[in-house]
């Protein structure tokens, strides 16, 4: 029989693109789930993971950043934040350490007026800025919302993180877990495969070239003694000037993606990993839903 005295709820992690949801979210969970990079749009979907202790179970979404929508896969990804908001036990805001609160961050506060589910600020960053100023930057962001707690952190360091999970706690209710305690996602592997090789690629190339990067999984197959995994990938572009970049000279920029994908994955896979990685050329990807439910976004699952 299960036990009464646990805890098990949903939270929603929201906030503008880069402000530090996925770093917050791998520190909690204590390894690395969520793809982490400082050019927007890095998380494209919903990402659960699973957060278990004595207490009981949190499953935090880690939702793509509110934000104003310039595009079918940017028009995806604001529904997909905004219709999570209202289907959890607590939201989580993270913003950065400032007084100045920009257009952006009073967008989502418009958001959440018309959210009846219980709102926790996170301050992100506290490791960058001076202990006296959190106050005044407590102070500027009770201006523009009421909200139900506030805590500074630091995602990066992890300053902060119990105080912050005791608050989540307080607001999840009594219940059975939704997951085995060693559950930390429910992503298929694939898709956190295609996620580390989209991080990698992302961190290799130009500003301009990621925003408009997928990454397929065209096969992924264990060899008999499950020691070993062959996956072979495709990267999509909108360009053919930007698939000779993410090639780059002699293969070399191509095989740099590879080799940091090839790591992240072996460590998350726990075996070897012979990974190869193509390029293709499918224009205004971002604007074709055929094609977005072909890269895993798909607008009925919202």
């Amino acid at each position: 029989m299960q036990n009464t005295n646990t805890k098990a709820g949903f939270v929603t992690l929201i906030g503008r693109p880069n402000v530090g949801k996925s770093t917050l979210m791998n520190q909690l969970i204590g390894q690395k789930i969520a793809i982490t990079s400082n050019k927007p749009q890095t998380t494209r979907n919903r990402i659960q993971t699973v957060y278990t202790d004595e207490r009981g179970q949190i499953v935090f979404l880690d939702t793509p950043g509110i934000h104003k929508a310039k595009n079918k896969l940017g028009e995806y990804m604001v529904k997909v934040a905004e219709s999570t908001l209202n289907e959890v036990d607590a939201v989580l805001w993270l913003v950065e350490p400032t007084t100045f609160i920009g257009a952006g961050e009073r967008h989502i506060a418009e958001q959440l007026k018309r959210v009846k589910t219980p709102v926790i600020l996170i301050i992100n960053k506290i490791d960058t800025v001076k202990r006296e100023e959190v106050l005044t930057f407590i102070d500027a962001y009770r201006k523009i919302h009421d909200f139900d707690e506030i805590v500074p952190v630091s995602a990066l360091k992890g300053e902060n993180k119990d105080t912050l999970l005791e608050v989540i706690y307080k607001y999840m209710p009594y219940g059975p877990m939704f997951y085995d305690e060693d559950t930390i996602t429910d992503q298929p592997e694939r898709q956190i495969v295609a996620e580390l090789i989209r991080e990698k690629g992302l961190k290799c190339l130009d500003e301009e070239i990621p925003h408009g990067i997928a990454v397929a999984i065209d096969s992924m197959k264990y060899r008999k003694s499950g020691k070993l995994v062959d996956i072979d990938a495709t990267i999509i572009c909108e360009r053919d000037s930007h698939k000779g970049i993410i090639i780059g000279k002699g293969g070399a920029m191509l095989k740099k993606i590879g080799s940091a994908a090839r790591y992240e994955i072996e460590r998350l896979l726990e075996c070897q990993v012979n990974l190869k990685l193509w390029v293709k050329v499918k224009k205004d990807w971002r604007d074709s839903d055929f094609l977005m439910k072909n890269f895993g976004y798909d607008k009925k699952e919202i």
